[in-house]
């Protein structure tokens, strides 16, 4: 633990201190520039999830869109309430539509039938014209438009629009859902405003209901959220979306819900529980329950891009309904909503989804969130999932990302990215809850630079001294990985147990008289580099190249537990490497290619290795004299690959012929040598039998019965004519009738030459 404080403590308190900074963003102790920032990636996310969200129509919801073409057949907005009147009855009457919200204001009185100048004229100048006045009496219910509008409205449930303001009073306000005194005088905090242009009061006190259809704008002047109920002077009143979706619902009113209770009973109760969180609407079957967010706001759902085309909602012109050319079964039975789609009449809003959204589908989006009880909602709880979330991710990473490889580091990094979006888009789809996620991301981001720089700036140094002492002994690969831990690792003299490997060409002076200097030189390049490759791709260190020998071993400077048998793995891709490279040396009209190599494993000394004038990383010991004599004996027995009995018996995966039992120049005792086949999970059972039925023949040779080891292996040689190992043998039966070695013979070679 002391070693691991002193290596990563520093690094630890800079990243945890990266974590509390971020546990103060969450609480909201940042500087107001930081929060705003860190919100907009917060936004930037949540748009996204909009605009990638596909168009869901809503057959509930039609909008009759006062379009350009009907401006063209109708005229110039805005139009008389006797057009408007029209409508509504063609809506109601003809289409049998279940609710109607207007998303236009009818603030001043229609004069457009010139009623009002015949009356004015009938009071002064026609004064003396014979039965004027009481011609204009009998006119004036057909030439009064703003009646004729009001009885269009009466007992149907419409909703007209209007606008809050802060400069002038003006029109009627329709009935507000709930006052001061019904919360016990109390105030809920919501966005209030000072004044209103409100509706005609005899068009207010026909229509069932009144919205308002303001919007609150985010600081980049986006529409996400808007208020479903504002406040005016000790009043709170509906939106249009609210109050029409009520009116569809056919709840008689609008209640404020708790955290905790029910309804609001008392000033009391709001003063103990806290602010609102949700709007009740007392509809049938079941009531209606609408979660708010701060200031009664509730954020938007959009459904689609916005527009006729945009796949969320049936749009019909205006036009088509006055003249009766829409089907009835488009219209029937929904809630329709009038709104201004001419991009002239400035009703276009500046969504997520799209600059130019029209006003009027907002509320619809607004009403179907609202028929559906879904809406998407920054939960009261959610700094405390924030908290979490940072923290744990905080003291993960602190930890992983200091003590993990560059790849590892990236990879925990990603993984912490893949786990934050995936847990915040969990929340939003399953429980429909906005959580915040860029104080998360921008921590993984901030700890994974600042590890990235430390191990740059302080870890690097320490790297590069490891590659400066091992770069000319050791495989890039293996200096990096013991470039993470640059403590275990040094250029001093140590014993341990390798496997030692030596690969050398067979007739290499041949070949090199047969080609052209630049030919024999691009021959051996090819063929040391195929080799290299091989070796360096199964974790070896290539200690040096010797003409056109190549001298390798296992286990050193990085410790392998299976040195062995990645040295074996290496030595039978080496021939097979041989094999491929001689497909392009024949085409070339170069000499085939056939290399011996030789393989033991034993205790040796490695480190680093020389004279004052030259150094090298190498090792020394009786094994690696071995290994060296065992390639020189390859061609004697016609095998690729010769190895010691020491990695024999660290190699039981591979399946192993024994050739013989030998004593090399330098060795006083014998030692067997065996030849490596392949993996013996690999290998079928005609080579099993094989080398069975050798072992078997071998066991006959001896102990001198030559007639039945003749017999055995002049089989073998019939099954495999190509392999040189039978005649060999048989060839020394042939020698040992004719000069019989005696009782005393212990059935060794004897090589005197290296």
């Amino acid at each position: 633990m002391r070693r691991f404080l002193s290596r990563f403590g520093l690094r630890w308190t800079i990243g945890l201190a990266l974590t509390l900074a971020a546990l103060a963003q969450v609480l909201g102790y940042l500087p107001a520039t930081v929060a705003g920032r860190i919100d907009q990636i917060d936004q930037a996310v949540y748009d996204t999830r909009l605009k990638l969200t596909p168009p869901v129509f809503d057959p509930r919801i039609a909008i009759v869109s006062i379009d350009e073409r009907s401006l063209a057949e109708v005229g110039r907005w805005p139009w008389s309430r006797e057009v408007m009147a029209r409508m509504v009855d063609q809506l109601f009457d003809k289409y049998r539509i279940k609710a109607l919200g207007f998303d236009v204001t009818f603030s001043e009185p229609d004069n457009t039938s010139g009623y009002a100048t015949l009356a004015a004229l009938a009071q002064d100048e026609l004064r003396g014209v014979p039965q004027l006045g009481e011609r204009l009496r009998q006119l004036k219910p057909a030439l009064d438009y703003d009646a004729r509008l009001a009885r269009a409205l009466r007992d149907r449930p419409v909703v007209l629009g209007y606008f809050l303001s802060d400069t002038l009073k003006k029109g009627m306000l329709p009935a507000p859902g709930f006052t001061l005194t019904d919360l016990g005088g109390y105030a809920v905090d919501a966005l209030s405003a000072r004044a209103y242009e409100g509706n005609l009061a005899e068009l207010q006190q026909a229509a069932r209901a009144g919205g308002y259809f303001n919007t609150d704008f985010d600081a980049d002047g986006l529409l996400r959220a808007t208020p479903l109920m504002m406040r005016v002077g000790d009043a709170y009143y509906e939106s249009l979306a609210l109050a029409t979706a009520r009116v569809a619902l056919g709840a008689a009113r609008v209640q404020p819900v708790l955290l905790q209770a029910d309804v609001v009973n008392s000033a009391e109760e709001l003063r103990q529980y806290g602010v609102l969180a949700a709007l009740k609407l007392d509809s049938q079957p079941f009531a209606t329950v609408i979660p708010v967010e701060h200031n009664l706001t509730a954020r938007i759902q959009y459904r689609g891009p916005g527009g006729p085309q945009g796949g969320a909602f049936h749009y019909v012109s205006a036009a088509d309904v006055l003249k009766g050319r829409v089907a009835p079964e488009a219209l029937a039975d929904r809630i329709v909503l009038v709104g201004t789609t001419a991009p002239g009449l400035n009703d276009l809003r500046a969504t997520p989804v799209k600059a130019d959204y029209p006003g009027v589908e907002v509320h619809a989006n607004l009403v179907a969130s609202i028929l559906d009880n879904d809406f998407k909602k920054r939960p009261d709880f959610g700094i405390g999932i924030d908290l979490v979330q940072v923290l744990l991710l905080g003291l993960v990473l602190t930890v992983a990302l200091s003590t993990l490889s560059p790849l590892w580091s990236i990879l925990i990094a990603l993984a912490a990215v893949a786990a934050a979006i995936s847990f915040n888009s969990w929340m939003y789809q399953a429980y429909h809850y906005v959580l915040p996620v860029a104080t998360a991301l921008l921590l993984i981001l901030g700890l994974f630079i600042f590890n990235v720089a430390w191990g740059y700036l302080f870890e690097y140094r320490k790297g590069r001294a490891i590659v400066n002492l091992f770069g000319e002994y050791v495989a890039p690969e293996l200096v990096a990985e013991m470039a993470k831990d640059p403590q275990s690792y040094s250029m001093a003299g140590d014993l341990r147990e390798l496997t030692i490997m030596f690969s050398d060409v067979r007739g290499f002076t041949t070949i090199s008289e047969g080609l052209e200097p630049n030919a024999l030189r691009e021959y051996v390049n090819i063929y040391l580099t195929a080799m290299s490759e091989d070796i360096r791709g199964n974790r070896g260190t290539l200690d040096k190249y010797i003409g056109d020998a190549v001298m390798a071993f296992w286990g050193a400077p990085i410790a392998l537990p299976n040195h062995a048998a990645l040295a074996v793995k290496t030595a039978l891709q080496m021939q097979a490497s041989a094999g491929k490279l001689n497909q392009e040396f024949i085409a070339r009209g170069w000499p085939p290619l056939r290399i011996g190599i030789g393989l033991n494993t034993g205790e040796v000394r490695v480190g680093d290795m020389g004279s004052a004038v030259r150094r090298a990383y190498t090792v020394m010991g009786d094994p690696v004299n071995l290994a060296s004599r065992l390639e020189g004996i390859t061609k004697t027995y016609g095998a690729g690959i010769v190895v010691g009995q020491g990695t024999r018996s660290a190699t039981p995966e591979f399946l192993h012929r024994e050739l013989d039992l030998v004593q090399v120049k330098g060795k006083n005792e014998p030692v067997p040598i065996f030849e490596p086949l392949g993996m013996v999970d690999a290998a079928d059972e005609a080579i099993r039998a094989a080398v069975t039925a050798w072992h078997a023949a071998l066991a006959l040779f001896r102990s001198q019965q030559w007639d039945a080891a003749q017999s055995a292996i002049e089989k073998l040689a019939a099954a495999q004519p190509l392999d040189l190992l039978y005649p060999l043998y048989l060839q020394r039966i042939a020698n040992y009738r004719a000069n019989p070695p005696g009782d005393g013979w212990d059935a060794v070679t004897v090589f005197d030459a290296k």
